[in-house]
């Protein structure tokens, strides 16, 4: 039986441009990676799907996360049409976050975006990642109570930006990692935005929402109630507004 499933939602969108992928190598070693297409055109849909599959078989390949999605962030910063200012505004971009296990290793993250990944375990949910979105660099204070828009993110696949760059504009680098121990059985959710920021927002337990079997029915569950929440927020002439939602669920052992 497999060990994780995936779920999406179009939203109110014209087109799914999330995307998810998985691969595994002979020494176990198992790559999951979530994509956030930034648009809504076939072309980021064809780039997203075709994206998370170059970087699952890469980063399970290597076993590295940080790695494997850095290569992927400098190949694609290197092309020349991204530098030039009209042509990078027709070329598809996303958000990426891939989280990479082997047997007898610590979880490995990596990411660059506002994607997320969060381990679930023992009753706790945390979370593995820091968004890049203008909310993390200006976040919300008493005179400022919204922050920053965290629907515009500062750093993501596609983009061309150094780490100096980022670091000078935006205070993170383009891409950032995490680990984690994993010391009994848990469970990894890899999130869009579309896909976290409703349950967040309406203050639901990410725990308890993922806290059931069997994963698929889960996991759809979870996505399932997360546009059903941002759909409840609007009105209904503006469902056209509700994002893609997509995640990945996964139970892992140590």
């Amino acid at each position: 039986m497999r060990s994780y499933a995936t779920a999406q939602h179009i939203g109110g969108r014209t087109t799914q441009c999330d995307a998810t992928a998985v691969r595994t190598a002979p020494n176990g070693t198992r790559a999951f990676v979530l994509l956030d297409g930034i648009g809504s055109t076939e072309e980021v849909r064809a780039f997203t799907r075709r994206t998370a599959v170059r970087l699952a078989q890469t980063a399970a390949r290597h076993g590295d996360a940080t790695t494997s999605l850095r290569h992927l962030y400098t190949t694609l910063a290197a092309d020349p049409d991204r530098h030039d200012l009209y042509q990078r505004r027709h070329m598809p971009s996303a958000a990426a976050v891939v989280a990479v296990t082997t047997p007898g290793q610590p979880l490995t993250v990596a990411w660059c975006g506002d994607s997320r990944a969060y381990l679930l375990q023992r009753g706790i949910t945390r979370r593995l990642t820091e968004d890049h979105n203008l909310r993390r660099v200006h976040p919300p204070t008493a005179l400022f109570p919204q922050g920053g828009n965290r629907n515009i993110i500062t750093s993501y696949l596609g983009a061309t930006h150094t780490d100096a760059d980022a670091m000078n504009h935006y205070q993170h680098p383009t891409i950032e990692s995490a680990t984690a121990e994993i010391t009994d059985n848990c469970r990894l959710l890899l999130a869009s935005d579309g896909a976290y920021e409703p349950h967040e927002d309406a203050g639901h337990d990410l725990y308890i929402e993922l806290d059931d079997e069997p994963l698929t029915r889960t996991v759809r569950d979870f996505i399932s109630l997360a546009i059903d929440t941002a759909r409840t927020k609007l009105p209904a002439d503006e469902h056209h507004f509700v994002d893609n939602a997509t995640a990945l669920l996964a139970d892992l052992t140590p």
